[in-house]
């Protein structure tokens, strides 16, 4: 275990999960690999569920009917059903037919109502799911509830990832046990405008659905919604967040927000650090901005540049790159009052070119790009832009040849 602030600590212990939950995931046939591919979340009775999913315009059925339920029920839902292997969007009504299909049985064989269940997919966009392999094998998946299947769970949601993607921390207050755990899946298509690829977090602690709707919202802001590996949005992005357990005072919900703030931020970058062909992490951190909204979309744009993350890739340190972006991200600044680092090396000050050593900066990020996996091999770009008392950072990566090769060959 280790100590993350304060108050929360990371729990190495996957079997330690929150009090209550329930996790599955098995392989039904759903990928050729025959890897895990199906999984479910099972939460106890009375739990709130809060869902941020995917703005574009073109959403797989899924979303729209996740949504609708969360809203219906207000919250009181019980289980989210999860495949990978077939996004199961802009398949048309067949698409909604086998979401019913495969809510309707999963609802049947735990007990609970039909609009209690949500249902995520996650694959190539135009698939369908295929409905009979799935719906034979969710006997099996509802045998395999276990509240220690927490990691065949983060398995089974997996696609193009290289690793798993989960966190599980824990705080005592007034002598209780606190924990959140959260998975996601996220490698390619990541440039999320609500959510992330997919991502479900869980917490034993009862709150209720209007805090913890701002809660998740805030969460997302400085997490998911700050990271890039290509400015792809996908059509099923979706990040739902449940809470269940005895209540707890208000006076310790800002305790609780900086719990879920960790878990969010751990999972997307993780996320960022996995895109596809990437070697390292990019982090952008603001200084100095009016408001927080501006630090992102300035940290957002510089990780989101195509230019920066060639650059990147190729251990140039060309900042004229990381300015440009700056300036492409809508939020006004003065130049002249511009601060930048790459590493411990100032570039700038007040606008003004510094005297730095480029084979210097370039052998500082050469070694990211050989560092061990979210260890050391992050490439920190740190901007101060003297014109408030605002922070805001954001995470991306490098974009690699094998990045094209991955994705010029996705369906072939």
């Amino acid at each position: 275990m280790s100590q993350l602030d304060s108050n929360w600590s990371l729990v190495d212990d996957s079997k330690v999960t929150p009090k209550g939950f329930l996790f599955a995931g098995i392989s039904a046939g759903l990928k050729a690999s025959n890897k895990k591919d199906l999984a479910l979340i099972l939460a106890p009775e009375g739990s709130i569920f809060s869902g941020m999913f995917t703005q574009s315009i073109v959403r797989a059925s899924c979303v729209d009917i996740c949504e609708e339920r969360i809203k219906t029920t207000s919250g009181f839902v019980r289980a989210i059903l999860i495949n990978s292997g077939q996004a199961n969007a802009c398949t048309g009504n067949l698409g909604i037919q086998h979401f019913q299909i495969a809510t309707g049985k999963i609802a049947e064989l735990l007990g609970i109502k039909e609009e209690e269940v949500l249902m995520c997919s996650t694959g190539v966009i135009g698939v369908p799911i295929q409905i009979d392999d799935l719906v034979k094998n969710l006997p099996n998946l509802v045998n395999d509830l276990k509240c220690n299947n927490f990691q065949n769970a983060a398995e089974a949601i997996l696609t193009t990832d290289l690793t798993l993607k989960t966190v599980l921390i824990e705080t005592v207050i007034q002598g209780r046990k606190i924990k959140i755990a959260g998975i996601a899946k996220g490698s390619g298509m990541i440039y999320p405008n609500m959510a992330t690829m997919l991502a479900f977090l869980t917490c034993d602690a009862a709150i209720q659905k209007e805090e913890w709707d701002k809660m998740i919202s805030i969460a997302v802001k400085k997490s998911f919604n700050a990271i890039s590996v290509d400015g792809e949005t996908s059509t099923n992005d979706s990040f739902v967040a449940i809470n269940a357990g005895e209540k707890i005072d208000k006076r310790f919900y800002p305790t609780i927000q900086k719990g879920i703030d960790i878990v969010c931020q751990i999972l997307a970058k993780n996320i960022a650090r996995d895109g596809e062909g990437a070697n390292c992490l990019l982090e952008v951190s603001v200084q100095g901005a009016k408001n927080t909204d501006d630090a992102i979309m300035v940290a957002k744009s510089i990780c989101n540049s195509s230019l920066v993350k060639t650059a990147i890739h190729g251990c140039d340190p060309n900042w004229g790159r990381i300015i440009s972006a700056a300036g492409n991200s809508g939020v006004k600044f003065c130049l002249n009052d511009f601060d930048l680092y790459i590493g411990k090396h100032q570039i700038l000050e007040n606008g003004k070119l510094k005297q730095y050593d480029s084979n210097k900066v370039s052998n500082y990020i050469r070694s990211k790009m050989k560092g061990r996996y979210l260890v050391d091999d992050i490439v920190e770009i740190m901007i101060n832009l003297n014109s408030g008392q605002s922070t805001g950072t954001a995470w991306g990566c490098d974009l690699s040849k094998k990045y094209v090769e991955i994705n010029s060959e996705y369906t072939t």
